[in-house]
């Protein structure tokens, strides 16, 4: 059992009930003893779902199978069903993963209704060893007796691989007049980069939103939340965001994602995916600091984002504020490599309050107790002004300690 992330929030947030889903938790001994790893979240007839999955040319079979289910026509007197096992991804496993795959998805047609289209699957833990559906299959019938509204917590801890901590956070906004919830359980520690991770988020919510509405948001705020994050610069195989409306909430189902009634959701619906992605990096394996890159003056948003992407996942960067050292011939290092338009005497770099250089020059602020100090932080900020443009881009990521190399050359014993 791995110790609890020192930059892990004091507690697991309460997250109220969502109406028109509820869920269910169980130990089905797929890799671990003595833990809840398998999940079932189920939805109302009429329930809408959203999805982004990893663009890891090698995805598991769950992701292939989940894309297609994202889509499928779904019987209107039906359910929409997630199950989520951890331990075992179910990825380059061949025939046998896409058997467990098709089995799963019968089996939860079969205990709740429905059809094995209107399932989704998603599996995290080790690659190429094949998932038993029949571990999962038999505890179904007992998840369904158990299903209750109000198993957040442990929702968000059967989920989990090598976390330290269950990940959670919750929000309400103003549609129409009315208030409706938005809650979010993810996963994630290791394996973090674009596009996504080794991650899962689900985030769920009573408001009635389209399908199309609910994907063009996703999209939206996606691209700064859990793609603008990164712990080691590896893209999993198994990375899937899910936002699912239950349509509970009385008013008539909005269906363009620009409609101004859903200004106030936006910005709740943002808020929690930003939350969640960050919780991810808190939990970055071995992590003892939480770093912000913040890029100004780029030629473009695209370009600043390489920019502090490449910032984010240098590992001489990442090491250096392991051992708190204000290091910025590192990032000078790492600006020059992302391939993108530079001028050294336009540049500025700051960590924290600190300029270090500017103008093509070291800054006279470079050394000194008060940088030294601030490099003891627990939360570390790095920006860069390119002086070239108008481009800007946020990235946020974790340190690199020796923890890390323990975590990761274990983590198959």
């Amino acid at each position: 059992m791995l110790d609890t992330s020192p930059l892990a929030p004091d507690c697991f947030p309460d997250l109220p009930p969502v109406a028109g889903l509820d869920m269910a938790v169980s130990e089905a001994g797929i890799r671990y003893e003595g833990r809840a790893d398998l999940w079932v979240l189920r939805g109302q007839p009429g329930t809408e779902i959203a999805g982004v999955f990893t663009r890891n040319n090698a995805p598991g079979a769950p992701v292939i199978w989940s894309r297609r289910a994202l889509t499928a026509r779904v019987h209107r007197g039906a359910p929409r069903l997630i199950v989520v096992n951890s331990g075992t991804a179910n990825v380059f496993c061949g025939r046998k993963g896409v058997q467990a795959v098709c089995e799963t998805a019968q089996g939860l047609a079969d205990v709740f209704g429905g059809t094995p289209e209107s399932v989704l699957i998603s599996s995290t833990g080790i690659i190429g060893e094949p998932l038993d559906p029949s571990r999962i299959i038999h505890k179904l019938p007992e998840m369904k007796r158990g299903m209750s509204d109000n198993l957040w917590e442990a929702s968000a801890r059967a989920i989990m691989t090598t976390d330290t901590y269950p990940k959670g956070a919750t929000a309400t906004a103003d549609i129409c007049g009315r208030t409706v919830t938005i809650n979010g359980i993810a996963k994630g520690s290791g394996m973090i980069a674009p596009d996504m991770a080794t991650m899962l988020a689900y985030i769920v919510t009573d408001a009635a939103i389209g399908q199309d509405a609910l994907q063009t948001m996703l999209n939206e705020f996606n691209a700064t939340s859990f793609n603008a994050i990164t712990v080691d610069g590896d893209t999993s195989t198994s990375d899937t965001v899910l936002l699912v409306a239950s349509g509970t909430v009385g008013y008539d189902k909005i269906t363009d994602a620009a409609d101004p009634a859903l200004t106030d959701f936006k910005f709740a619906l943002s808020s929690v995916m930003l939350d969640l992605a960050h919780q991810i990096v808190r939990d970055g394996e071995g992590a003892s600091k939480f770093i912000t890159v913040n890029v100004a003056g780029a030629v473009s948003d695209q370009s600043a984002r390489a920019i502090a992407f490449s910032i984010a996942n240098s590992p001489l960067i990442k090491t250096a504020i392991a051992g708190e050292d204000a290091n910025w011939g590192r990032i000078v290092m790492a600006v020059g490599k992302a391939g993108e338009p530079v001028d050294q005497d336009l540049l500025t770099i700051k960590i924290g309050p600190y300029i270090l250089a500017a103008n093509g020059a070291l800054s006279e602020s470079c050394t000194g107790a008060g940088v030294e100090a601030y490099m003891k932080n627990a939360g570390i900020e790095l920006f860069c002004d390119m002086g070239l443009g108008k481009g800007c881009f946020t990235v946020w990521t974790c340190d690199l300690t020796r923890r890390y190399i323990d975590i990761n050359a274990d983590y198959k014993s």
